[in-house]
C-alpha cells in the first residue's frame, strides 16, 4: 500500500511535467495540470502527516512529529486504563460470564473417559514432580515436626478412652478375648509335657512320678475347662472384665489422675529418640510408595473415578451446577475486579518496556494499510479540490 501511494504521487508528478510542457500547444491541458499539481501537494501533505505519527520526516526533528514514540508512556497509561475500565469492569465481566455454564462444560469434558484419565494422570504426575523437586530433608524435618506437634496437641487419655470405647462397642475387643482364649488353649495342648516336667520338678521327692502326672493333667484339664467356660458371654469373669473395661474407659476420659498419667506417658513417648527415628523413616517410605508404578496406577484410578463421579453428579443435578457456576462467577469477579488496577499497571509496564521501533512496527502493521489509503485519498481529493479552485478562478 505504501508503494501504491508513492506510485500515485509519481504519476501526479509525471502528469504535471507532461502537461506543463504541452500546455503552450494545447491550452486546455491547464486543467489536468492543475489537478496534478494539487494532487502532488495533497500527497506530500498527507505523507508528512502519516510519517509524522511514527517518526521524523526525512529524519528532520520537526516539532510535533514522531508523535507515537514521544507519547509511548502516555499511550501505555491510556491503554492500561482503557482495558481495565472497558474490559475488566465488574459489570462487563459479570455480563460476559453470567450465561456461561462453566461447571456444565467442565462436567461434559470430564465425562469423556479419555479426558478423565488424562487429567488424573497429569495430576498424579504433577504431585510426583512436586515431591521430587522438594528437598527431601527439609520436607522430612517439616513433616516430622508437624506430626510431633499434632501428637502433642492431642490429649492422650481421652483419645485412648475413645479408641477403647470404639473397639469395645464394635466387638473388636470381644474378638481379641476369643483369640486369646483360643491361643491359651492351643498353648496348653502344645505344652502338656513341659507342664508335667515343671510340676514334677517342684513336687516333693517322695511323691511318685505318676502322681505328679495326674496332678499336672488335672491342672491342665481345669485350666482348659475354665477357658472353655470363659467363651460364654455371661461368664462371671467376662462380666467382670466388661465392667472393668467400661470403668477404665470412663476414668480415662474424666479422671484427673489418668489424664495426668496419659500426658506424662505421651511426653515420655515424644522424648524418645526412637519415635523420631520412626517418623523420619516413615516419610521416605511414603514418598517411595507414591513413586512406585503400582501406587501411581492405583492413585490415577482413584482420581479418575472421583472425577467421573463428580462430573456425573454435576450433570445430573441442575441445582448443584447452578451453585458451582454462581461460586465460580463470584470468584472470577473478585479475582478480576479487585485487581483491575494491577492488570492496568502490568499492561502499562509491558508497553513502556517495548522497544520504540517495535512499538512503531506493531502499530503500523495494524493501521498502516488505512494510513496509506489516507495518502491515496489525499492525492485524489487534493487533485479534485485543486481542479475545482482552478476552474472557479478561471470562470471569474
Amino acid at each position: 500500500m505504501r508503494t501504491l501511494a508513492t506510485a500515485l504521487l509519481v504519476v501526479m508528478l509525471l502528469v504535471f511535467v507532461a502537461t506543463s510542457m504541452a500546455q503552450p500547444h494545447w491550452p486546455w491541458l491547464s486543467y489536468p495540470r492543475a489537478f496534478a499539481e494539487a494532487g502532488m501537494i495533497g500527497a506530500c501533505a498527507d505523507w508528512f502527516a502519516v510519517v509524522a505519527l511514527f517518526r521524523h520526516p526525512l529524519g528532520i526533528p520537526i516539532p510535533h512529529t514522531a508523535i507515537v514514540p514521544q507519547s509511548k508512556q502516555r499511550i501505555a497509561v491510556a491503554l492500561g486504563r482503557f482495558i481495565a475500565n472497558n474490559f475488566l469492569s465488574p459489570r462487563v465481566v459479570g455480563d460476559r460470564i453470567r450465561d456461561v455454564d462453566i461447571a456444565g462444560w467442565a462436567a461434559q469434558w470430564i465425562e469423556r473417559p479419555s479426558h478423565a484419565r488424562s487429567t488424573a494422570q497429569r495430576a498424579i504426575s504433577a504431585l510426583q514432580q512436586a515431591l521430587q523437586a522438594t528437598p527431601i530433608d527439609d520436607v522430612n524435618a517439616y513433616l516430622t515436626r508437624l506430626t510431633l506437634q499434632g501428637i502433642a496437641a492431642l490429649p492422650a487419655a481421652p483419645l485412648a478412652s475413645r479408641v477403647l470405647a470404639l473397639l469395645w462397642a464394635h466387638g473388636d475387643a470381644q474378638a481379641l478375648i476369643e483369640r486369646l482364649i483360643t491361643s491359651a488353649s492351643t498353648a496348653l495342648a502344645n505344652n502338656k509335657e513341659t507342664i508335667r516336667k515343671k510340676v514334677s520338678q517342684r513336687s516333693y521327692r517322695f511323691v511318685p512320678k505318676w502322681v505328679d502326672g495326674i496332678v499336672a493333667d488335672r491342672v491342665i484339664y481345669g485350666v482348659n475347662q475354665t477357658l472353655e467356660e470363659m467363651r460364654e458371654p455371661n461368664h462371671p469373669w467376662r462380666i467382670e472384665l466388661k465392667t472393668e473395661i467400661e470403668r477404665l474407659i470412663d476414668r480415662l476420659a474424666t479422671d484427673p489422675e489418668y489424664l495426668a498419667k496419659g500426658e506424662e506417658l505421651k511426653q515420655r513417648m515424644l522424648d524418645n529418640p526412637a519415635l523420631i527415628r520412626q517418623i523420619d523413616a516413615m516419610w521416605p517410605a511414603i514418598e517411595a510408595r507414591l513413586n512406585s508404578p503400582a501406587t501411581t496406577s492405583m492413585l490415577a484410578d482413584a482420581v479418575e473415578t472421583t472425577l467421573m463421579s463428580v462430573a456425573t453428579r454435576i450433570s445430573d443435578d441442575p441445582g448443584l451446577r447452578d451453585r458451582i457456576n454462581r461460586w465460580l462467577r463470584i470468584a472470577a469477579l473478585r479475582a478480576v475486579a479487585s485487581r483491575r488496577q494491577e492488570i492496568a499497571a502490568f499492561i502499562r509496564k509491558v508497553v513502556e518496556n517495548w522497544d520504540t521501533e517495535t512499538l512503531i512496527v506493531r502499530i503500523e502493521l495494524q493501521v498502516g494499510r488505512d494510513l496509506q489509503f489516507i495518502r491515496i485519498n489525499g492525492t485524489v481529493v487534493g487533485g479534485l479540490v485543486g481542479l475545482l479552485i482552478f476552474t472557479v478562478s478561471k470562470w471569474f
